[in-house]
């Protein structure tokens, strides 16, 4: 029975599978027909649609020719109406300049001009006196050259030489401050005291330009020397070789006059002088030429026991030895102070002395009255006040004598010689 049964089943499943594959399959082809149906539909409806955009859009195309057109045509219109109007602006603008430029030029001319011509006559009178300021300076410059040439000439002559170079040097000395117959002494004569004076060159009395006298009693020569024939000479020169031998020709002859000064030996004709002599040249162009030229210069001259100065160099000197002057007046002050002080106190110590004396003499004084009015009370006043009881006078009574407390005070401090008192003790010190 149940062999049965299952074999029932499988039948009907056998059965029953293409019948429900043939069911599905119907249903499938169905809906693949409304798909289709509905996709025709669709497509329809899109050509409709695309036909009706393309038409839309010749027909906006058609409008956007229209409205460009229109634009263009616009844009003519405002541009020649904007130049229509600018240039009716322009024409306007420049009626109305003209007229204000006119105007304003009318109103301003008449100033202008005579602005304008005072400015010309200013100008005018200005260049007249250039040309009158021109030709004043171009004579004094011709002044000048020819000045300068009778100088230089003059200069070449040894007598001004020397002349010029000691007006240089008191010029000097004057800036420094000092005085002469205090602080120096010009042109003195000097013995020379070499054995041999009067045979090496050197005369038996020599002169130099200036003794400068130093603090302490001591004193310093300085003597002017202008060598100035090979400097003239290169100044006149054209041609920078002969310019150059000649200044180097310059140098030499400084270095000659330094070798000569340094032979006459002042410092062994005075004493109190360093060794050392001081060679002025009288221009800072002389100095600086010759050093320019031989830089061995100023220690060939210490060799010498020549110092080498310029203007500059020896106000320098002198003013140095014009501020140790003072500082000698000074200590020379303070040396007198000293001994005014000395001398002071010495004094005031011999007062003291004879004030001490005086209050030795009153204390005496005043011990003898004391003892006379002791003896007034104890011998004199006695009898007369028992005569007085007797009724032997009517006169007053007679004063009694009142003793002297007080005595001289003694002068503790005043002792300034330091001696001591007279108990033996010493001065007390406050």
């Amino acid at each position: 029975m149940a062999a049965m049964d299952l074999a029932s089943l499988l039948a009907g499943a056998v059965v029953a599978g293409p019948v429900a594959y043939l069911v599905a399959r119907g249903r499938a082809l169905r809906h693949l027909a409304d798909v289709r149906a509905t996709a025709a539909s669709a497509v329809a409806a899109a050509e409709q649609d695309n036909k009706w955009l393309r038409e839309e859009v010749e027909r906006h195309k058609q409008t956007a020719g229209t409205t460009h057109d229109l634009l263009d045509k616009a844009e003519q219109t405002l541009r020649d109406t904007f130049q229509s109007l600018a240039a009716q602006a322009l024409k306007d603008n420049r009626s109305s300049f003209f007229d204000l430029a006119k105007t304003s030029f009318e109103s301003y001319h008449r100033p202008i001009s005579e602005t304008l011509r005072k400015v010309d006559q200013r100008l005018e009178q200005t260049e007249k006196e250039r040309v009158e300021t021109y030709t004043k300076l171009t004579e004094k410059v011709m002044a000048l050259e020819g000045s300068a040439n009778t100088l230089s000439r003059a200069l070449r002559t040894p007598a001004v030489r020397g002349r010029w170079g000691e007006m240089q040097l008191r010029r000097v000395v004057e800036i420094a401050g000092m005085l002469q117959r205090c602080d120096f002494d010009e042109q003195p004569g000097i013995e020379n005291r070499s054995m041999d004076s009067g045979l090496n060159g050197h005369p038996g009395r020599l002169r130099p330009d200036l003794i400068v006298h130093l603090p302490g009693r001591k004193c310093i020569v300085v003597d002017a020397k202008t060598p100035l024939e090979a400097f003239l000479d290169a100044q006149d020169c054209g041609d920078d070789d002969r310019r150059q031998s000649k200044l180097q020709a310059h140098a030499r002859q400084v270095r000659d006059h330094m070798d000569r000064l340094g032979s006459k030996a002042y410092w062994d004709q005075l004493d109190g002088s360093p060794e050392m002599v001081v060679m002025f040249l009288p221009g800072e162009t002389l100095f600086s030429a010759a050093l320019q030229h031989d830089l061995t210069l100023i220690e060939h001259g210490l060799q010498q026991k020549v110092l080498l100065a310029s203007p500059i160099t020896l106000i320098a000197l002198l003013t140095t030895i014009a501020h140790s002057w003072r500082q000698e007046a000074l200590t020379e002050n303070y040396r007198e102070v000293a001994a005014i002080g000395r001398e002071f106190y010495e004094r005031l110590a011999k007062f003291v002395e004879h004030f001490d004396e005086v209050r030795r003499k009153l204390d005496g004084a005043v011990q003898a009255y004391n003892s006379a009015a002791g003896s007034f009370e104890s011998r004199v006043l006695v009898s007369a006040r028992r005569l007085k009881e007797l009724d032997v006078t009517t006169a007053p009574d007679l004063p009694e004598a009142e003793p002297i407390d007080t005595v001289p005070r003694v002068l503790k401090q005043a002792n300034l010689m330091g001696l001591p008192d007279a108990a033996g003790t010493e001065p007390e010190i406050t």
